[in-house]
C-alpha cells in the first residue's frame, strides 16, 4: 500500500525520492553506476532542510507538505494516479528525473529526453489500472495533467502548471481563469452598512455554501452594497471573493464547460467564492445552464430590471440604507464637520442615496477640500472646527456648498451613460411668465428643499409609503420656456438636470422599454438628479382599446410608468406640447402642473429686452414694435441670434433691419407668413 496516504506532513522531496526509486529499479544493468541519481539540485537544499525540520517537529507544518494527500482526497485519486502526478512533478522540477527517464528508455546520446507517459507509469509504478486512461477519471476530467499528441499510452504527460504550483505551495491562480475572472480587492465592510439583519443573512448563506454550495441571489440595494455584502459573506465562509461578468462567458458550449471545471478545480485547490455580475446579460438561459454545471460557492449579483431576475436560487433581499442610516454614517465620517453644516446634512442624506463606500470617499474628499480652503483663507477657523458650532455663518454655508457639490460630483457618474446632462445657464430673471405660474414654480422649489423636514422630522414618510417624490408636468406651446424652467429649478436646487432621449429609451422589443426606464429611474433616485422628459406625450400617452398584441404591450408600458411615477422618490419633470394626449391617470400622480401660456405682447416685449446680452452692440431697437411679432420666447431667441450674425457680417450694431431680415428667415422656416401688422412701422 502506498505510504503517502498514511504519513502526515511528509516531504514532497521524500515522495519524489520514492518515485525516483521506482525508476532506478527498472533501469537496465548497463545504466547502473553511470549516472548518480542520489544527488539533488542545490536550489532545493533549503526546501529539503525545511521539510526535515517539519518531520522532526512531528508534522506540525500546517499541512505544507500534505498537498498530494489533499489532492488525492479532493479529486478522488487512486494511489496509481497520485504517483503519476508525482512522476510528472519530478520530471518538471528535478533534473534527476529526465536523466533517469532517458536511462530507462536506453536513450541514445543527443536524442530528445523522453517525457513521462501512461506506458512508462504502468511499467514502473505499483498498482496500475487501465481506467486511468478514461476522460472521466480525475487526471483527465479535471485536467490535472496535459496529454500530448500521439498514441494514448505513449503520449507525453505534463503536469498542469497550476497543479505544480499547488504542490510547491506557490501562491498562484489558474491563468486561464484570470482571463475572465478576477479576485475582488479586500475592503473592510463599513460598520453602518453591516446591520444585524445583514450579518445573520450572511451567516445563513455561508452555512449553505459550506454544506451544499447553494446558489445565492443578491437582490436589491445598490451594486456597491451587493458587492460589500458578498465580501462579508466570503469572510463568514472563509473564502476568497472573486468576480465574473456573465457577459464574458465563452460563446461555445465546450468552452463554457471547460471554464466551469476550471472554476470548480480552483475552488477545490484554494477556497474561493464567485460573484457573477449580470447587468449586461441578455440571455439568462445560457447563464442558468452554465451555473447548473458549477458545483462551487456562487452568488449572483441581480441588477433590477435585468433578465437575471428570472434565475433560480436562494434570494437574499438587501435593503438600501435608510435616510437616517445615511445621516448617521455621514456624521460618523465627517466628525466635527457635521455639526457645522447648518442642518444641510439631512438634505444631503435624502437627496443622494449613496452607499457606505461612496459616503466614506466623499467625506474624505470634503476633509481634503476643507484643508485646502483653510490654507487659502476661504474658511476662517476651519483648523479648529470645534469653534464653528452649528449657527448659520458664511463659513458654514460655504462648507455646506462644498459638501453638496462633492456629493453631486460623486453621484452623477452613474447617470452619464443613460441620459444627457444639461448645462444650467438661465436664472429666474430670464423666465417671463405670469405671476401664477411663477408662484407654482417656487412652490416646487420649496417642496424639494423641505422634503427632508416634512417626510423625515414631521413623520409623513411613515404615514405614506408612496408619493415621496416630486413630479411636475409643464405643458404649452413649443418655445414658451418649459425646458428653461426645468433648468432654472435644477440650478436653484443645486442639482444636475438630465434630459432623457426617448430614442434611446423606447424599444420595439417587448419589455425593453420598461427595462431602460427602470434603470433610469433607479439610477436617478440614487444620484439626486432631476429627470426631464421632453415631449413626454410620446411616452406617457393615453392607453387605447386593445385590438391586437401591440396595443396590449403599449398599454403595459403606460401602466408600468404609472406605477413607477407613484413609487419614484426623486424629482421628475415632464414637458409636452399636447397635454390632451397624456393619459389622465398621470394627473393624480403628478404633484404639480404648470401651463406655459403663449406670451402676450407685454411679455414678448420683456423677452425682447432681455434677449440681447449686455455686451452685444445694438442701435435703435424699438422693443414695443419688436413685440408685435406674434411668436414664443424660443422663436424670439432664434431671431435675435440670427440678427446678431447678420449685423456682425456687416460690422454694424444690431438694428431693426437685421431683426426684420432674421424674422423673415425664421418665419419661412416655420412656413408661416410675416404679416403686415407684425412688421408695421419697421421700415
Amino acid at each position: 500500500m502506498n505510504p503517502v496516504r498514511h504519513m502526515e506532513a511528509i516531504s514532497l522531496w521524500t515522495e519524489l525520492d520514492r518515485i525516483l526509486g521506482y525508476l532506478e529499479d527498472r533501469l537496465p544493468e548497463t545504466m547502473l553506476g553511470i549516472t548518480d541519481f542520489s544527488g539533488e539540485p542545490d536550489s532545493f537544499a533549503s526546501s529539503r532542510a525545511e521539510a526535515g525540520r517539519m518531520e522532526q517537529d512531528g508534522g506540525n507544518g500546517e499541512g505544507r507538505w500534505e498537498t498530494i494527500e489533499k489532492l488525492s482526497a479532493t479529486f478522488g485519486l487512486s494511489d496509481f494516479e497520485a504517483d503519476i502526478l508525482l512522476l510528472c512533478a519530478g520530471f518538471a522540477i528535478d533534473e534527476r528525473f529526465p536523466a533517469a527517464c532517458a536511462g530507462l528508455a536506453a536513450q541514445a546520446a543527443g536524442a530528445p529526453l523522453p517525457s513521462p507517459s501512461f506506458g512508462m507509469a504502468a511499467r514502473i509504478l505499483p498498482s496500475p489500472h487501465w481506467s486511468v486512461l478514461s476522460r472521466q477519471r480525475p487526471l483527465r476530467y479535471w485536467e490535472l495533467i496535459e496529454v500530448g499528441a500521439g498514441p494514448l499510452m505513449h503520449a507525453s504527460l505534463t503536469l498542469d502548471e497550476r497543479i505544480l504550483q499547488y504542490l510547491l505551495d506557490v501562491p498562484a491562480s489558474d491563468e486561464r481563469l484570470d482571463l475572465r475572472m478576477h479576485p475582488l480587492p479586500e475592503e473592510e465592510l463599513l460598520p453602518a452598512e453591516a446591520t444585524d439583519e445583514m450579518r445573520l443573512a450572511a451567516q445563513a448563506a455561508a452555512r449553505r455554501w459550506t454544506r451544499r454550495n447553494d446558489r445565492v441571489l443578491l437582490v436589491g440595494a445598490s451594486p456597491a452594497d451587493r458587492i460589500a455584502f458578498f465580501r462579508m459573506l466570503c469572510r463568514e465562509a472563509g473564502m476568497r471573493p472573486w468576480s465574473l461578468d456573465a457577459a464574458d462567458l465563452p460563446d461555445t458550449t465546450e468552452e463554457r464547460e471547460r471554464l466551469a471545471r476550471r472554476l470548480m478545480r480552483e475552488a477545490a485547490l484554494s477556497p474561493l467564492a464567485l460573484l457573477v455580475q449580470t447587468a449586461r446579460v441578455d440571455d439568462p438561459q445560457r447563464l442558468a445552464a452554465w451555473l447548473a454545471r458549477v458545483d462551487a460557492p456562487v452568488a449572483v449579483d441581480v441588477e433590477a430590471g435585468t433578465p437575471a431576475e428570472r434565475l433560480s436560487g436562494v434570494r437574499i433581499l438587501l435593503p438600501s440604507m435608510t435616510v437616517a442610516e445615511r445621516k448617521a454614517l455621514w456624521q460618523n465620517r465627517l466628525g466635527p464637520v457635521a455639526a457645522a453644516m447648518n442642518g444641510s446634512l439631512d438634505a444631503m442624506a435624502r437627496a443622494f442615496e449613496m452607499n457606505g463606500a461612496e459616503i466614506s470617499q466623499t467625506a474624505e474628499a470634503i476633509h481634503d477640500r476643507l484643508g485646502g480652503l483653510d490654507r487659502l483663507g476661504g474658511l476662517d477657523g476651519l483648523g479648529g472646527l470645534d469653534r464653528l458650532g452649528a449657527e448659520a455663518t458664511p463659513e458654514n454655508n460655504n462648507l455646506a456648498q462644498v459638501a453638496w457639490q462633492l456629493c453631486r460630483d460623486a453621484s452623477r457618474r452613474s447617470l452619464d451613460d443613460l441620459a444627457r446632462r444639461s448645462d444650467l445657464l438661465a436664472s429666474w430673471e430670464d423666465l417671463i411668465l405670469p405671476d401664477g405660474q411663477m408662484g407654482i414654480l417656487r412652490q416646487i422649489v420649496a417642496h424639494a428643499r423641505h422634503s427632508s423636514v416634512v417626510f423625515g422630522e414631521w413623520g409623513f414618510a411613515g404615514r405614506y409609503t408612496l408619493g415621496h417624490g416630486l413630479s411636475a408636468l409643464f405643458s404649452g406651446h413649443s418655445g414658451t420656456g418649459k425646458t428653461m424652467a426645468a433648468g432654472i429649478l435644477a440650478r436653484e436646487l443645486d442639482r444636475d438636470l438630465y434630459q432623457i432621449d426617448l430614442a434611446t429609451v423606447v424599444s420595439k422589443y417587448i419589455g425593453e422599454t420598461e427595462k431602460h426606464l427602470r434603470r433610469i429611474f433607479d439610477t436617478a433616485e440614487r444620484s439626486g438628479a432631476i429627470l426631464l422628459f421632453d415631449e413626454a406625450d410620446a411616452l406617457f400617452g393615453k392607453r387605447s382599446e386593445v385590438r391586437d398584441s401591440r396595443d396590449r404591450y403599449a398599454n403595459l408600458e403606460v401602466a408600468y410608468l404609472l406605477q413607477k411615477m407613484e413609487s419614484y422618490r426623486g424629482i421628475a419633470i415632464l414637458t409636452t406640447n399636447m397635454q390632451k394626449s397624456m393619459d389622465t391617470a398621470f394627473q393624480r400622480r403628478l404633484r404639480f402642473a404648470v401651463q406655459f401660456p403663449f406670451p402676450e405682447a407685454e411679455s414678448r416685449e420683456r423677452i425682447w429686452r432681455k434677449v440681447f446680452p449686455a455686451q452685444a452692440p445694438t442701435h435703435g431697437l424699438d422693443f414695443p414694435r419688436l413685440a408685435q411679432l406674434n411668436v414664443t420666447g424660443g422663436i424670439i431667441r432664434n431671431i435675435a441670434l440670427l440678427a446678431a450674425f447678420l449685423a456682425a457680417d456687416e460690422k454694424q450694431p444690431i438694428g431693426m433691419r437685421h431683426v426684420l431680415s432674421a424674422a423673415r428667415t425664421e418665419y419661412a422656416k416655420l412656413e408661416k407668413p410675416l404679416t403686415a401688422a407684425e412688421s408695421r412701422g419697421w421700415e
